[in-house]
């Protein structure tokens, strides 16, 4: 199928569906999944004759909240069970042709299985992203992700199918990939935030100008909550010239789930696959559209391990109304994890919060650590930041700067900032770099 590459949408007429026209399709397209997992997943079955709810209770998409919460406990217990893809799938395994598997960040790691017209659609949609922040057939992308078993990996299938050429540069050395920025000139690059702006740093510092000596004229990230925050994202466009879209996905759906536009309001996110849900994190409580909450993802479209009603741990909220690009599929605002979240003084904190601040504030790099912990039973943080080296103020001096930066932006400053020259931090990493520290003994769970 040929496309007009002048027309910014890859599927005009699903992207720009009329909101009830949408919910329609979402509708039924939930039936009909919520219907197969109970008769194909052991688990949904006995969940759902737990909870007392059968498939045709699903009368409006609003019916779904009558059906029980899964998270990641759920498919930890339950992977491996009765068979090698374990109680949550509904399709037995010579049905499957591609499982990736998370990071197991937060636990044992978890798989997730893909039929082929899983796969297939999965790819299609990481075309639509691709062409939605402007990728063309004439483009050279460089796919700098994990190709290990990470579901982001296979995302590059999906810019072949778009037509640009691609390089498949995985996890390289930075040193090579830059080499391979040097001497084959692509257009686009997907990594992590905060890669993306090392290697700008250390492009630099090897006598190499992003900006003048590469042609990179877009930069994906994800992985990290960077991209979202205006700072962060600046900073990094500042290094390259480039524009910065930031994509979200998740290893128990698929690759890239949402995507940034060019309005780089929220993420507009795949509805035609996925229903949001947003809960309130300590009772459950459905919260309105616009309301900040635990995002919950339902498959829709998805057979070899539906994910009906699954507590992404993210928080964030959804913003419905039309984009002014046009498109009608819901915007995503990420801002941070359940997991990462920490209370000071009921003040409710983000690490996104504290990296805003970093980012947008003169004479330090922008490298910054968190550490969480206790003091008289109370919760506290400490961040660690580097001075640029031709930084002529004191370290004192901008300690309080930051602290007093960090108490404006969040309401609760830090009980220390200490400040490192720069390189002092072993906080960057080649892939996504660990920027939190939790210190405290106590259970802190929300």
């Amino acid at each position: 199928m040929s496309r007009d590459i002048n027309n910014k949408f890859w599927d005009e007429e699903l992207e720009t569906l009329p909101r009830e026209e949408l919910e329609k399709r979402q509708l039924a397209d939930l039936q009909e999944i919520v219907k197969f997992a109970y008769e194909n997943s052991p688990y949904y079955k006995r969940s759902f004759d737990e909870a007392g709810v059968k498939p045709e209770d699903i009368k409006t998409l609003k019916d779904i909240q009558k059906f029980p919460f899964i998270n990641k406990k759920t498919q930890r217990d339950t992977q491996g069970v009765g068979s090698f893809l374990g109680e949550l799938a509904a399709v037995p395994e010579e049905d499957v042709v591609f499982i990736s598997t998370s990071s197991g960040s937060t636990g044992v790691p978890t798989m997730s299985p893909f039929t082929k017209k899983d796969f297939d659609e999965f790819q299609d949609t990481e075309s639509r992203w691709f062409w939605q922040i402007g990728m063309r057939p004439n483009d050279r992308y460089v796919h700098a992700l994990n190709f290990s078993l990470y579901v982001g990996g296979p995302d590059v299938i999906g810019a072949q199918n778009l037509g640009a050429l691609c390089i498949w540069g995985g996890t390289l050395p930075s040193e090579r990939l830059l080499f391979v920025l040097k001497t084959y000139q692509p257009t686009v690059i997907w990594t992590s935030p905060s890669y993306a702006w090392q290697l700008g740093e250390k492009a630099l510092k090897s006598g190499i100008d992003p900006k003048k000596d590469l042609n990179i004229k877009k930069i994906i990230v994800a992985g990290e909550l960077g991209g979202s925050i205006d700072a962060t994202r600046k900073a990094i466009e500042d290094i390259w010239g480039a524009e910065v879209y930031d994509f979200y996905g998740l290893s128990d759906i698929f690759g890239a789930c949402a995507a940034m536009c060019e309005a780089k309001d929220g993420l507009h996110i795949a509805e035609n696959h996925i229903l949001v849900e947003t809960i309130d994190i300590h009772t459950g409580e459905i919260l309105e559209p616009g309301q900040v909450g635990e995002l919950v993802f339902t498959t829709l479209r998805k057979h070899a391990r539906p994910l009906i009603r699954f507590r992404t741990g993210d928080i964030g909220r959804i913003d419905n109304t039309k984009c002014s690009c046009g498109r009608t599929h819901g915007r995503i605002h990420i801002l941070g994890r359940k997991d990462d979240m920490f209370i000071v003084s009921a003040v409710n904190v983000f690490p996104s919060d504290i990296e805003a601040v970093i980012r947008e504030h003169n004479g330090i790099t922008g490298e910054y650590l968190i550490r969480i912990f206790e003091r008289d039973f109370t919760n506290k943080y400490a961040v660690e930041i580097e001075k640029n080296a031709d930084n002529p103020k004191s370290d004192d001096e901008v300690a309080a700067e930051v602290t007093a930066a960090l108490k404006a932006r969040i309401g609760v400053k830090p009980a220390r900032v200490v400040v490192h020259p720069d390189g002092g931090l072993d906080t960057r990493s080649e892939h996504k770099s660990r920027r939190v520290i939790d210190e405290r003994t106590l259970d802190y769970s929300i």
